[in-house]
């Protein structure tokens, strides 16, 4: 019996916990359990093979229990296809963080040309990586956050990739202005040019939401040129503004269910802008996704009334 008194060594919890619960046949190895000692374990349910359906990834186990987390199959997958192998492409992004991962989606790995390809996983070859594009998050082989969007540009439709940038962006994994310069040095990988369109500095804006994109889109309709986001004004934080119209837009998505508090508090904004001098205007995201029209033909309104203000 080891000395943890659970007829496992305490090296190979060490190891489960720092790899999400799975250890590879090699490093039970590298600790000293022999060949007959780990099929002991496995026969006696101390150690699981990890599966995908009915199919085994070799030389790899889960620990204590067969089920594991959704980053202990990601680590699991990683482990078994190679020590060069990391998660990539929409895996890479889920884990991340900037997308969504549907339950169901193979899991996404990037191997050498020579490396393995175990069952039930989508595996890209490439001859090398460099090691700038490789990186770890929670202890998962991965490719990093630049490398994941050049991966994504060829494959994301250009809202679905505008939208990545985005949130890659809000959880400070890299900005638009350090992606831009970083793929004038990736001259041609494939997906270059589809990030390099979607970060024009004419068009991209910062949003934090899908609503925001659209209501974007829609302003571009009416004819007004790029607003500055996310920018404090009498004490608030504003969704878009437009300095030399002296207008400010807020939009009000689904997770906004507004208390009397609330509704408050959005009435103190408006007034405080109209008393500085702007005009505030609001959109809830039933005009946004179900109106456009009727947004597009306010804002026209309101912009040309404003202009002529100016004037």
């Amino acid at each position: 019996m080891w000395a943890d008194g659970q007829n496992t060594p305490k090296s190979v919890w060490a190891i489960a916990e720092r790899q999400h619960g799975v250890v590879t046949r090699g490093q039970l190895l590298e600790i000293g359990l022999t060949r007959r000692a780990v099929e002991h374990r496995l026969r006696k349910g101390r150690l699981h093979h990890v599966r995908d359906g009915g199919r085994v990834w070799r030389g790899v186990y889960a620990v204590g229990r067969p089920e594991l987390t959704r980053r202990g199959r990601w680590m699991a997958a990683a482990l078994c296809a190679g020590p060069d192998a990391v998660l990539s492409h929409e895996t890479a992004a889920a884990l991340w963080g900037f997308r969504r991962y549907g339950g169901a989606r193979e899991i996404e790995l990037t191997v050498p040309a020579s490396g393995r390809r175990p069952p039930g996983l989508r595996v890209h070859r490439r001859a090398t990586l460099a090691g700038e594009d490789r990186a770890a998050h929670d202890g998962i082989p991965v490719t990093s956050p630049l490398r994941t969007l050049i991966d994504l540009g060829t494959r994301l439709q250009p809202r679905q990739l505008e939208a990545a940038i985005n949130e890659a962006d809000k959880l400070d994994l890299i900005d638009p202005e350090a992606l831009r310069a970083a793929i004038k040095t990736r001259a041609g990988l494939h997906g270059i040019a589809s990030l390099r369109t979607i970060l024009d500095r004419r068009t991209f804006v910062l949003t934090d939401s899908e609503l925001e994109r659209r209501f974007l889109r829609l302003a571009s309709r009416a004819g007004l040129p790029r607003p500055e986001t996310g920018r404090y004004l009498n004490g608030f934080k504003v969704d878009f503004y437009w300095a030399k119209l002296g207008l400010v837009v807020e939009t009000d998505g689904l997770r906004y269910h507004r208390t009397p508090a609330q509704q408050a508090r959005d009435r103190q904004r408006d007034q405080s802008h109209a008393a500085a001098g702007l005009m505030p205007l609001r959109f809830t995201h039933a005009q946004v996704t179900f109106h456009p029209d009727d947004v597009v033909g306010t804002l026209i309104a309101v912009s040309s009334r404003l202009r002529g203000r100016i004037a």
